[in-house]
């Protein structure tokens, strides 16, 4: 995954997208069989690790999310935050996108899809799970690919970097908040004990840590952080596929029963995601707001932080619940869908420059 520094000429020159991220649907897809079969072979050793809990919040994948998500928050400069009057047209349609339309349109698509027109193909216990799940996914806004797919599209890095943190930002204080409002309009029973746990766990004490931790590798410089990233890269992905062998060892069951679950609980995830970005790219067409920012502004609205979606759905309803699953299925579609969105905003370029007078690079 790549890292956006302060140094645009530096950031420009690096890979795109790496081996890892490319074939990550492929890689799931392997995870997904190997949790199947190893949760069958060895129900035991699984029953052991999902029995490793303290306050329902899961110590070995726990450790696991810690690793996954503190090297992706080291990468974010929350100085960038200064820059928000420099880019506040995209900066604006973004933050409404991500905090007032994307968790409450995928609440109301759950509801239409999984209570209603899906119902009678899932399992009735789990309708409430799924519907948890695919809410915890949509409240949390992308944090690391996010900067793949804006280079993609030759977005405009500073504007990327900043919208990142600002959302981070947020996302400290809202997070909980939306998600146990939604919760409760979909009448599900808020654990806020858990949730709150959730969030220091998974978004105050990892962002502390990384900023921290920042703080002491630039002043050696920046060769030492980007050095450090570099060492931490091959690391990223690992534990995010750890935990779907995780989980998936406790679904296995499950799934092999009914599988198609997960297309189910795909319709809604895609509806959102499409339609997100679209609102997202068409509102900073109608401002005026430049190509390079309007892009990555319509896949930050759009993309989700899955990381952190998989670990609050383990930690409030269990490793083997309905809400685990539909945040898993947002990992196993982000890279084919995203990849999409970007070439549909990249092909549309001359479209979207049509009429506009001058360009405004904010």
């Amino acid at each position: 995954m790549s890292t956006i520094l302060n140094d645009k000429d530096s950031e420009l020159a690096q890979p795109v997208i790496g081996f890892f991220e490319r074939w990550l649907t492929a890689w799931v897809f392997f995870c997904i069989g190997a949790g199947i079969i190893l949760g069958q072979l060895l129900p035991e050793s699984f029953k052991a690790i999902g029995a490793m809990e303290i306050a329902h919040v899961n110590i070995p994948v726990g450790l696991l999310i810690w690793v996954m998500i503190i090297p992706m928050l080291l990468k974010i400069d929350f100085k960038a935050i200064d820059q928000v009057k420099q880019h506040w047209r995209g900066m604006s349609i973004t933050l409404f996108i991500n905090w007032a339309i994307k968790p409450f349109s995928m609440a109301f698509l759950a509801f239409i899809f999984i209570r209603h027109v899906f119902a009678p193909y899932l399992p009735a216990a789990q309708i409430d799970s799924y519907i948890a799940g695919l809410i915890i996914l949509a409240a949390a806004p992308c944090t690391a690919m996010v900067f793949v797919w804006s280079q993609l599209t030759k977005g405009d890095p500073y504007f990327t970097l900043s919208q990142v943190a600002v959302n981070d930002l947020i996302m400290v204080f809202a997070f909980a908040p939306i998600v146990g409002f939604l919760l409760g309009l979909s009448s599900i029973k808020v654990p806020w004990e858990t949730l709150l746990i959730s969030v220091g766990l998974y978004i105050v004490i990892p962002v502390l840590l990384s900023q921290l931790w920042r703080s002491s590798l630039l002043k050696a410089g920046t060769e030492a952080l980007e050095g450090v990233l570099k060492k931490l890269h091959p690391l990223s992905l690992v534990p995010l596929l750890a935990t779907l062998v995780l989980l998936f060892g406790f679904q296995g069951y499950a799934i092999i029963k009914q599988p198609m679950v997960i297309v189910i609980l795909a319709v809604p995830i895609l509806i959102q995601v499409y339609f997100n970005s679209a609102f997202a790219y068409l509102l900073n067409k109608q401002f005026g707001v430049a190509h390079c920012v309007a892009c990555p502004s319509a896949l930050i609205g759009s993309s989700n932080f899955f990381e952190l979606a998989v670990a609050t759905a383990i930690s409030l309803f269990g490793l083997n619940s309905g809400a685990a699953l539909a945040t898993v299925v947002g990992v196993l579609i982000e890279v084919p869908v995203m990849l999409s969105v970007v070439k549909i905003v990249n092909c549309s370029k001359l479209w979207y420059e049509k009429g506009q007078i001058a360009k405004v690079t904010q």
